[in-house]
């Protein structure tokens, strides 16, 4: 896997935010992605020190529409944190 590949998208929700503050991103990666993947793509794409990655793997929830039902994709997510004193910039906008 390239590491462009590992990480899909940030998620930037109210907690993320908060957890921002703190010096930890949360990013979108697939369910194959590993905690040494992760690491080395944070590390190489914006050149920072990671110091710990957190991966939580979310089950999708069972939807309905009328009497037909679905079921939305399950996915990983990773909180990383980063060393002290280190941020990324792409997200200061936010």
């Amino acid at each position: 896997m390239e590491l462009r590949d590992v990480l899909i998208r940030p998620i930037i929700t109210e907690k993320t935010t908060i957890l921002m503050e703190e010096g930890k991103y949360t990013f979108r990666v697939p369910l194959t992605a590993n905690k040494v993947q992760i690491r080395q793509a944070v590390e190489k794409i914006f050149n920072v020190k990671v110091e710990k990655v957190a991966t939580i793997r979310v089950l999708g929830k069972v939807k309905r529409m009328g009497r037909n039902q679905g079921k939305r994709s399950d996915y990983k997510k990773a909180i990383v944190t980063l060393k002290a004193g280190e941020s990324i910039e792409f997200f200061e906008g936010v």
